[in-house]
């Protein structure tokens, strides 16, 4: 299977990690993937450190002779590299792409939805996925509801696929549990709370501090906060403010960018996915749930599609946070049912399982 990737994202976001995810896996089980990605973006350096063959083009430019030229380039890649299938990640270019399928119908084309924006169901967006595009993958079940009823996308045309989480490196490491542990000086009686991704408002970063703050303030003393997160729209001197003004800087840790981070999940007690908005690729949670750590989370995007009802709270809601919080504190029972739900969801989300589910929908439009 010959393939082209079109990750055209500026920042290894979970769109640029599904892709990206995507076409190593391909790569590394014989197929033969060109991944085609913005010059001097992070999810062109995250590529290149993977050691994925990359192109770098201008593929979201917008201006009249920009988008003429782009054109040129994107036939003479097709010309040498003659894929099967071509896969576009994101919008920009994705009309260039349907066009020249129509010109030299050589590759089936396939759109893999996984931004956080309903896509409107112009003229032109109906075309493309209705008529031009041999496939559309959906990462949730909200985007998928979006284009059966709305886009009135054929049944046998879409495809709701995850990802999923690479599995050797993401698993229960009791070993490495101890030693994260032992390092950040918990002792066994504490219970560590904990949240993986960037810090950015929609993250909720904030919301899981005044949550612990919370319970802490009523005498829950065995709480401790561990935040895996590093600089990014929010810098981590406001986190670091947020942790103070809660007056719990003394019971709360950041990891920083770490190469460990599978070892700092095992030493949770609880995961949660705080996001006030989007998760519509929900890494962070995959990775949680495949290290066997119970998790909870808001019921934004993906997350009811990965939770059951009782690991879910409403976005924003600190109250409702720090009682889900409290709930698996205080009932041992609650956190063994949410480890073993999560466990049996886990059982089709490993990295093998993505990729073969890709390999159907490429394989179904040849």
């Amino acid at each position: 299977m010959r393939s082209i990737q079109v990750v055209n994202v500026r920042w290894f976001n979970a769109t640029a990690w599904y892709g990206m995810y995507l076409s190593r896996l391909l790569l590394e089980n014989g197929h033969d993937v060109l991944v085609l990605g913005l010059p001097d973006t992070l999810s062109a350096r995250k590529g290149q450190e993977w050691g994925l063959p990359m192109q770098l083009l201008d593929l979201n430019t917008a201006t009249p002779w920009g988008i003429a030229a782009l054109y040129g380039k994107l036939k003479g890649l097709v010309r040498e590299f003659k894929p099967d299938v071509v896969n576009c990640h994101r919008g920009e270019s994705y009309l260039l792409w349907g066009l020249l399928k129509k010109e030299l119908g050589s590759f089936r084309l396939v759109r893999t939805r996984g931004d956080q924006r309903l896509p409107k169901a112009n003229l032109v967006n109906r075309w493309l996925h209705n008529e031009v595009s041999d496939a559309v993958i959906t990462t949730n079940s909200p985007m998928t509801r979006h284009f059966q009823n709305v886009f009135k996308v054929p049944q046998g045309k879409l495809h709701q696929i995850l990802g999923g989480v690479d599995t050797d490196a993401f698993h229960p490491d009791p070993a490495a549990r101890d030693r994260i542990r032992a390092e950040l000086g918990y002792g066994g009686n504490d219970f560590v709370v904990g949240l993986l991704g960037r810090f950015d408002r929609v993250k909720g970063q904030h919301e899981l501090i005044r949550a612990v703050a919370k319970l802490h303030g009523q005498g829950i003393t065995n709480i401790r906060l561990l935040l895996l997160g590093f600089d990014s729209a929010t810098p981590e001197a406001t986190v670091r403010g947020w942790i103070k003004e809660q007056g719990i800087e003394s019971i709360t840790a950041i990891t920083g960018k770490r190469p460990d981070i599978s070892a700092c999940l095992n030493a949770l007690d609880l995961g949660v996915v705080a996001s006030l908005w989007s998760e519509t690729i929900a890494r962070a949670a995959l990775e949680i749930m495949a290290t066997g750590v119970p998790l909870i989370g808001t019921g934004v995007g993906v997350m009811p599609d990965l939770l059951e009802p009782e690991a879910l709270f409403g976005a924003g809601d600190v109250d409702a946070l720090a009682e889900r919080i409290r709930q698996v504190m205080e009932r041992p029972e609650l956190a063994d049912s949410l480890r073993r739900e999560q466990h049996r969801r886990m059982s089709d989300l490993s990295g093998h399982d993505f990729l073969a589910k890709t390999l159907a929908v490429y394989e179904g439009v040849l």
